[in-house]
């Protein structure tokens, strides 16, 4: 199957073959949809899951015998760690979020996050690397994780912080909305290119190339 990143609730997984790493994506939980990534290195079988949004019995088996190295929460929302506690106790996978958000994903799941990331942290996966950019907005502590494939385009995974047609909801409030408008500005489109592929925590994929011409639009909105 040619991947589209086009996913639905109970319509199965779709992945994506680079030379180094896969890219497995699922949607989950019939009333939010969220996305959820599983990242394996193909060097050394080591896997990562992006968000254990929800439904454990949709995500382990894809996990499967491998097990799993780690398991990064994009942010504190309920919707993007329902599954977080049920992973973890199944797999041991040490736990990672941004800093300002980790003690709320705690107080929420009852999961300790092992280790509280910020802007140019990594998360291994295998021989791969992900690079931690910190967007504030959408929650305090938001993260966007970053592959840069040494054969390809450059692979971005942006939780709720940036969608085709817009950047996260951030539920009216406007300095909220201004911080995160800027950081997608200056710590995505100013330093990648147009060619970088991004996987959001809810819907469809896009590229930088596609969104970048709407940019101005989406600050003279205000959403």
């Amino acid at each position: 199957m040619t991947y589209t990143g086009e996913v639905e609730v109970g319509g199965g997984a779709q992945t994506r073959e680079l030379e180094h790493l896969t890219i497995t994506k699922v949607a989950v939980d019939q009333k939010m949809s969220n996305n959820a990534y599983l990242l394996r290195c193909t060097g050394t079988g080591d896997q990562v899951l992006i968000d254990a949004a929800a439904e454990p019995e949709t995500l382990l088996p894809l996990v499967g015998d491998a097990g799993l190295a780690a398991v990064v929460t994009t942010h504190q929302h309920w919707d993007h760690h329902g599954a977080l506690k049920d992973v973890v106790e199944a797999t041991g996978a040490q736990t990672v979020a941004g800093e300002p958000d980790a003690d709320a994903i705690t107080e929420q799941t009852q999961v300790t996050v092992d280790r509280r990331v910020g802007d140019g942290d990594t998360v291994a996966v295998g021989d791969c690397t992900l690079e931690v950019i910190r967007v504030t907005g959408h929650t305090p502590g938001s993260i966007c994780l970053l592959y840069t494939d040494p054969s390809g385009h450059p692979h971005l995974f942006t939780g709720d912080s940036l969608f085709p047609g817009g950047v996260g909801n951030t539920f009216g409030d406007a300095a909220a909305f201004q911080q995160l408008v800027d950081d997608v500005e200056n710590k995505l489109f100013a330093r990648l290119p147009d060619d970088t592929w991004f996987y959001p925590g809810h819907g469809n994929d896009s590229t930088l190339g596609v969104e970048r011409p709407h940019l101005q639009e989406w600050r003279e909105r205000g959403w």
